[in-house]
């Protein structure tokens, strides 16, 4: 896996939660993680670079977005980020489904990969304590970009078989951008979510922390039906329901992060 080398000349903390794979916790990660620390009194934009814009629809009504991240990357000049506020130390730079068209019309920008890293060192690097950006279910080009942008990545995995297929995948993808776009790239930890007590489920994460140590976070996030309504009432775990399992496992996982990143 990568080695760490990290920059510490800016001020934000950048993090991204990616993984190709669907249906693994992705946007669920990055709303509990930045609502918790908005919580715990950091500063927090969140931005949402999936054209699905589950993020964005899971903290505010959509209706009320009239610019997106799309509209920053696509700027024939230098974009603006449209941040929106969500609430205290919590601030979010939407997405809308515009953004599926995105790989198309930058085909032919040049540095294309670096577009958002661009706009967060004009913008926001210096704003805030922490950046948490949610990716796609892809290795395109808005995952590029934000590998390209961060210093760390959290991936989730589901424990079901076979997920080292697609954890080595996802790690030359990122090595790649190491090496050849981001020196200061690092991951941060593989996350094991929707966590059920079954054999299967235990063996998966056994081989998991055989194979991979402490890269695997000790937090679990087991399967909790109130992380799945939380959004519908455009909310946080905490802020939906402060003592439920959901809310228990990210507020470890939050510090797990923090003290892997001191």
């Amino acid at each position: 896996m990568l080695e760490s080398n990290q920059n510490t000349e800016h001020h934000a903390t950048v993090i991204a939660v990616a993984n190709h794979k669907g249906g693994v916790g992705k946007t669920t990660t990055a709303a509990s993680v930045g609502t918790i620390l908005a919580s715990r009194g950091k500063s927090v934009l969140l931005v949402d670079l999936d054209a699905q814009a589950n993020l964005t629809c899971s903290l505010m009504p959509q209706e009320d977005v009239k610019d997106s991240i799309y509209d920053a990357l696509t700027a024939s000049d230098s974009g603006e980020l449209p941040i929106y506020h969500l609430g205290e130390n919590l601030d979010i730079v939407p997405a809308t489904l515009q953004l599926a068209q995105a790989d198309l019309e930058l085909s032919s920008v040049m540095a294309r990969e670096t577009l958002l890293r661009e706009l967060l060192e004009a913008q926001a690097r210096e704003v805030y304590d922490f950046i948490i950006i949610d990716c796609p279910p892809s290795l395109g080009l808005m995952t590029l970009n934000a590998a390209t942008a961060t210093d760390y990545v959290i991936i989730p995995l589901v424990a079901e078989v076979l997920p080292f297929v697609g954890l080595t995948m996802i790690n030359n993808f990122l090595s790649m951008v190491k090496k050849k776009l981001n020196p200061h790239l690092d991951i941060l930890g593989i996350l094991i979510t929707r966590y059920e007590r079954t054999n299967l489920s235990k063996q998966i994460e056994e081989g998991l922390r055989s194979e991979l140590g402490n890269l695997v976070f000790e937090t679990r996030i087991r399967k909790n039906i109130t992380l799945a309504q939380a959004p519908l009432e455009k909310s946080g775990i905490v802020s939906y329901d402060a003592r439920s399992n959901g809310a228990a496992d990210y507020n470890s996982l939050v510090d797990e992060i923090l003290g892997r990143i001191k």
